[in-house]
């Protein structure tokens, strides 16, 4: 055994320390479950449980700790992903980042291919929105090439009331799932005569029973009571028509779950007049990218919300609405909370569901308690300030913060 040590050492392996050790296995999971088990009275559920998003992929995972790739992108993606990152430092979080550096100006085929090639790799990214060029025709869309590339079919919106924030709806409970990989974002678009360009919407019968199926099993795994499919075919009769036809067929799959239909300029109204009528939505690309930006709206807009991308084989989280924060940029004001949570749902996905909770209560506590928010909300904390107070809430409640020490200078 001691040759075996020696001959480790000697390849500049590291012989794991008791530190070493508390930091790869965090000791505050005992703690904290033995504080949170029993605790009464009723707590609203932000947590992504595991049986939604079910993966095929080994996910990269070395000595207990998960490998994701991070991928910065425009506006206030980095400087958030670097407090998401020293976030989990105090908290815990067995994952190492994988540092990609791709944003709106290094759009070249061998940064996207890096960018793929790194999500392969490990399985799962968290990103900061990357912003498409109006101005340039031949521009197309990182995120849109991300998603299809990876066969990122569902994107997941959840969109809860924040207690205490001063909202005009406090009973928004509602999950926004659109198929992410077709209909008007295929990018296919020509001008066949000098004025006049067609654009191509894309609905195909596969791809649409595929998002409904997973709007449903969604539905059934986290104890939702109604899918609704949001649709144009009164008017575009094929293209929506084949996905309200679709959904319909799936939705007899599930007696168990109320299944209805609105046509999108109706629930457009219908999200702002009373949200809380709504549940699971199901529909095509454009019209969920439209849906969750209203809803966000209507719990605090863009800085709060988190989003999902999910495929069969690999998963990228990011911020709900895609907005890069340009103009926030380098100001200390950009909300954290958004980009936490979407954090938080990634815990959840890899299995880390304790530092899932332990991150998203304190969130939550800082948000509705301490009422410490950012300017979009109504306060007038900076970044840093909701993020050191979010620091301090997860310190007493965790053991491994206190292998952190050397870190105390970032809340200073």
């Amino acid at each position: 055994m001691a040759a075996v040590l020696r001959s480790v050492v000697g390849n500049n392996f590291v012989v794991p320390t008791t530190r070493s050790l508390l930091l790869r296995f965090p000791a505050f999971e005992v703690k904290y479950h033995l504080e949170t088990v029993g605790s009464g009275g009723h707590q609203r559920n932000y947590s992504t449980p595991r049986a939604a998003v079910q993966q095929t992929h080994i996910l990269a995972k070395y000595g207990g700790r998960h490998t994701v790739t991070l991928m910065t992108g425009d506006g206030v993606g980095p400087e958030l992903l670097s407090h998401v990152q020293e976030i989990f430092r105090y908290a815990g979080a067995p994952i190492d980042f994988e540092v990609v550096e791709i944003n709106s100006s290094t759009n070249t085929p061998e940064d996207m291919y890096n960018a793929i090639l790194s999500v392969k790799r490990n399985g799962v990214a968290l990103k900061g929105n990357i912003e498409t060029k109006f101005d340039d025709p031949s521009f197309k869309s990182m995120n849109v090439a991300l998603r299809t590339k990876l066969d990122l079919f569902a994107s997941i919106v959840k969109c809860k009331s924040i207690p205490g924030l001063n909202l005009r709806h406090q009973d928004v409970d509602c999950v926004l799932i659109r198929e992410n990989t077709e209909g008007e974002y295929r990018q296919l678009e020509h001008e066949s005569v000098p004025g006049v360009v067609e654009s191509l919407k894309i609905i195909t019968a596969k791809k649409s029973k595929k998002i409904a199926q997973f709007a449903f099993n969604y539905a059934v795994e986290h104890g939702r009571k109604k899918v609704t499919a949001i649709h144009k075919a009164n008017i575009m009769k094929l293209g929506d028509g084949l996905f309200l036809e679709c959904c319909r067929e799936v939705s007899k799959d599930y007696p168990e779950i109320q299944f209805n239909d609105l046509i999108i300029d109706n629930a457009s109204m219908q999200m702002v007049a009373r949200p809380s009528q709504f549940d699971v939505l199901c529909m095509p690309n454009l019209y969920g990218n439209i849906l969750s930006n209203i809803a966000a709206g209507l719990i605090g807009g863009a800085g709060v919300v988190s989003g999902m991308n999910i495929g069969d084989n690999y998963a990228v989280f990011e911020s709900g609405t895609r907005n890069s924060g340009r103009s926030m940029k380098g100001k200390n004001i950009a909300n954290p909370t958004g980009m936490l949570l979407a954090s938080c749902d990634m815990l959840d996905y890899l299995g880390h569901g304790a530092h899932a909770k332990l991150i998203r209560e304190s969130v939550m506590t800082v948000l509705s308690e301490k009422q410490i928010r950012t300017p979009d909300i109504g306060g007038n904390a900076s970044t840093l300030d909701v993020v050191k107070a979010i620091i301090d809430d997860i310190k007493p409640k965790t053991l491994a913060w206190s292998q952190n020490r050397q870190h105390d200078s970032y809340l200073e």
